[in-house]
């Protein structure tokens, strides 16, 4: 699909990357991992037509178009960071919607995607590091929320899986 989508191979390679912590963190924390399993690797279904935060939206919109489940729909349109609220959305150029994770399959989706480089496994602080030295601070305190979350739902440090 992504490939068909016009997606290059830079970005499939992220997209299994993020399925698979994505699908390890699910059954960890006990969540629907044929759904975590899809979203992941539709996730940046939208970056075949933009690399910007709109990435989200128009993977969304395509999603729709797809006829993909409204869950996976949502996992596309929501993955971006730890959320963004609809006020910060205007702000950033986004149509005013709630962009924020909401069910545990979004959420997992969101931070497996948040701790990859690439194709690569970072860790919280490198994750939450980068996006400080960009002046993300707000940003960067809701992926820190998020990870700290996840890792109680989980009973775990989400560091700990690779």
């Amino acid at each position: 699909m992504l490939r068909e989508a016009g997606c290059d191979q830079a970005v499939i390679d992220h997209c299994v990357a993020v399925s698979e912590l994505a699908v390890k963190m699910a059954r960890k924390c006990r969540a629907d991992m044929a759904l975590v399993r899809v979203g992941g690797l539709l996730h940046d279904l939208g970056r075949c037509k933009t690399h910007d935060l709109g990435h989200a939206v128009e993977g969304a919109k395509l999603g729709r178009e797809m006829s993909l489940p409204k869950a996976v729909v949502l996992i596309i349109e929501r993955h971006i960071g730890g959320g963004i609220s609809p006020g910060e959305a205007v702000r950033l150029g986004l149509p005013e919607k709630d962009f924020t994770p909401s069910t545990l399959e979004e959420k997992i989706v969101a931070h497996a995607d948040n701790l990859m480089s690439g194709s690569r496994r970072t860790r919280i602080q490198e994750a939450v590091s980068h996006l400080a030295r960009k002046g993300e601070f707000e940003a960067a305190r809701k992926v820190l929320r998020l990870h700290e979350e996840l890792s109680e739902i989980c009973g775990m440090n989400l560091d700990d899986i690779y």
